[in-house]
């Protein structure tokens, strides 16, 4: 090759690699088997129960970290072809990254869709009858829950799970763990409402005042949404 031609073609090389970085870089990638949902509602929009500064960090710092870690800790597994849930059905003890970081997009994807500004305040239809049915009333159910998650030691969830043996019940997980993960809880059950006992959902504003957190959390349920979880795991079983 002539150096004129070696120069006009290492030019033409340069331009190209200047103008598309991102698509070279993607192409040296792995495939990335999941994305981070964005809110249902501007980071502001649970003030003043959620502040928002922590749904910043909790959304943007937080749940970006186990989408990154997940799918990073898939790459080459029997994993990377499974939806979430059949990833938390199947995960073991020998896959504690896959198991945390596939826990913690799952318990975070839910927990947004499951909150709401304009929160309807209590169930209605066939979750409020379920609930009444389960524990009495939503009174009940609402004092059973907060005591169950002031509860909790350490970090960990609070859930109204179902299944069709036990119905609807609560039960805490620790860490980013969840009932769908068979391989680690007697009962096998479909979330459908849980609640953050991470420090990082609160402390900015709460402190150490997890009370006042849980007690926040009930002026911001989405029911409309728990609802249709519900009616999802009905169908489930």
């Amino acid at each position: 090759m002539k150096r004129r031609d070696f120069i006009e073609k290492s030019a033409i090389l340069a331009s190209v690699l200047a103008i598309q970085p991102d698509f070279i870089w993607a192409k040296s990638q792995p495939f990335l088997a999941f994305e981070l949902p964005p809110l249902p509602y501007d980071f502001a929009a649970l003030e003043p129960h959620f502040d928002t500064q922590t749904m910043q960090i909790h959304h943007g710092k937080h749940h970006v970290a186990y989408v990154k870690n997940l799918n990073e800790a898939i790459v080459g597994t029997p994993f990377e072809k499974l939806s979430l849930e059949q990833i938390l059905e199947k995960v073991s003890l020998k896959d504690a990254k896959i198991r945390n970081n596939a826990g913690g997009h799952y318990n975070h994807s839910l927990f947004w869709k499951t909150l709401s500004p304009q929160s309807e305040g209590k169930p209605s239809g066939k979750l409020a009858e379920s609930i009444n049915q389960q524990f009495g009333s939503f009174e009940k159910f609402k004092e059973t829950f907060t005591e169950k998650a002031k509860s909790l030691f350490g970090s960990g969830w609070t859930w109204l799970s179902f299944n069709k043996k036990k119905g609807l019940f609560l039960e805490n997980t620790p860490n980013q763990d969840n009932l769908l993960m068979k391989n680690f809880y007697k009962i096998s059950a479909t979330p459908i409402l849980g609640l953050d006992i991470w420090e990082h959902a609160y402390y900015l504003k709460y402190q150490n005042k997890r009370a006042d957190y849980i007690q926040a959390f009930w002026n911001v349920i989405n029911w409309q949404e728990v609802s249709s979880q519900y009616e999802i795991a009905l169908k489930k079983s």
